[in-house]
């Protein structure tokens, strides 16, 4: 991923904090000399060896997994807020542009079997399921109903690089800073109301 220095996030604690925010993303790697893409859940997790990984899960009936042993190279993209930005919101003259928020994991894949597969979605369901009136938990599901892990390829992701970039007119005096902040809130949508607030956490 392309990212000028201006816009770098080396902020490990905060990347991290991101990618367990915005744990939706898109697993890439090529499976029969084809680019294959799917959206899921990618948790961020510490293998037993203390190193960072992704955990997942796809469909058996889903191709993308039969090149998993053939190149266990992956890309996994995860974004966060953006918005669009207008240069008439500068006081000077100026092309458009956009802000945004966004890490590329890189790693390599292996497939987990057994016991690893349950503990992988235990996980993965009780994050989500923890401000639920009535949380389901994998260890109350009945065999019947669990037969269906059958039919998914479960995997950990051994992190290897992470490319972040944070986008959000750093490249902007004060004034058309905030400016932009105002005129952000004023466009009132969810995201560029969340560009607004990450633009005030990282004041100029």
């Amino acid at each position: 991923m392309y990212t000028p220095e201006i816009y770098k996030n080396e902020n490990q604690e905060e990347i991290k904090k991101f990618l367990q925010e915005n744990s939706f993303g898109i697993l890439i790697n090529q499976t029969n000399g084809k680019l294959c893409a799917t959206h899921i859940p990618l948790e961020l997790d510490i293998n037993k060896e203390g190193k960072d990984i992704l955990c997942g899960h796809i469909s058996k009936e889903n191709p993308q997994w039969n090149g998993f042993t053939d190149n266990d190279q992956i890309l996994a993209v995860f974004s966060g807020p953006h918005s669009y930005i207008s240069s008439s919101w500068y006081d000077h003259e100026n092309v458009p542009t956009w802000n945004y928020i966004a890490v590329h994991v890189y790693g390599k894949i292996k497939i987990i079997e057994g016991e690893a597969v349950i503990e992988s979605l235990k996980k993965l369901v009780d994050k989500y399921e923890q401000n639920s009136e009535n949380p389901v938990r994998i260890e109350n599901l009945s065999k019947k109903t669990m037969m269906q892990s059958r039919g998914i390829v479960a995997f950990e992701i051994e992190i290897t690089e992470i490319q972040a970039t944070k986008k959000i007119s750093q490249n902007r005096d004060e004034k058309n800073h905030q400016n932009i902040i105002s005129e952000l809130e004023k466009t009132n949508t969810n995201q560029s109301i969340a560009i607004a607030n990450e633009m005030k956490k990282c004041p100029i």
